[in-house]
């Protein structure tokens, strides 16, 4: 990780769950990073809370969902850090619903936070890498959702929002053949963080009774990602707790 020392991080969704856990271990390794997140005063804790640390914290808010949101988050990462080396998009929803007889609305909103809002925040970190022409890694935070479907009532959208997420990747790939630009996916299974309490078949008492994951094991790979030589690409990573069955 020494060579990643004094280069820019931008992580989006930074203020809680698997963000923040990435987000400590970049800025744990010396890495200045971009907080990115709606609910910003969350990243401003976790800021105070790594000052010790030898990288940096920036808070900025961002709704990905929102473009006009996203090139003014990239703009300030320009203007004042100068460039991107290292995107995380983490930044995802799900919303508690049907196909049969759920919210358009609701089904909308998670793909604009999902895939649109990944697609607009690559847009601009890819500029940024290319333009500084260097060593840049995109790293994308899926889920072993959207390979395998579990059966979990209000799932509804999400599995298919993750696995449009693949499809991108590959795409990208393609687009950024002759560059030093890698793209990268970690897709985990079941996570204890807030977006699965948000279900009522996940109660934090329920969760507490299935096998999971850590935020913390997601981050273990994200660095393992950006360890490994830029010759490596690590195409896709699949976290499972043990025992877990689906």
């Amino acid at each position: 990780m020494d060579r990643w020392i004094g280069k820019v991080a931008v992580v989006t969704g930074a203020s809680a769950g698997i963000g923040a856990a990435i987000t400590k271990q970049l800025v744990s390794h010396g890495m200045v990073v971009a907080g990115l997140a709606r609910r910003v005063e969350k990243i401003k804790e976790l800021e105070q809370s790594l000052e010790e640390c030898s990288g940096k914290l920036y808070a900025i808010e961002c709704d990905v969902s929102n473009e006009e949101s996203v090139t003014a988050a990239f703009a300030w990462v320009q203007e004042n850090l100068g460039s991107v080396n290292v995107l995380v998009n983490n930044a995802g929803i799900s919303k508690e619903s049907s196909l049969i007889d759920g919210n358009p609305e609701d089904w909308r909103a998670v793909f604009d936070v999902n895939v649109l809002g990944l697609c607009l925040c690559t847009k601009e970190a890819v500029r940024l890498m290319r333009e500084a022409g260097g060593e840049g890694v995109v790293i994308n935070v899926n889920s072993f959702a959207g390979e395998r479907v579990p059966f979990i009532p209000g799932f509804s959208v999400y599995p298919a929002s993750k696995r449009a997420i693949t499809a991108l990747a590959q795409t990208l790939r393609h687009e950024l053949t002759g560059t030093q630009i890698r793209v990268t996916g970690i897709s985990p299974g079941l996570v204890a963080t807030e977006l699965m309490v948000s279900y009522s078949t996940y109660s934090e008492e329920a969760l507490a009774s299935f096998p999971t994951l850590d935020p913390e094991d997601v981050a273990t790979a994200a660095i393992f990602i950006l360890s490994c030589a830029p010759h490596v690409v690590v195409q896709d990573i699949v976290l499972r707790p043990l025992g877990e069955s689906w």
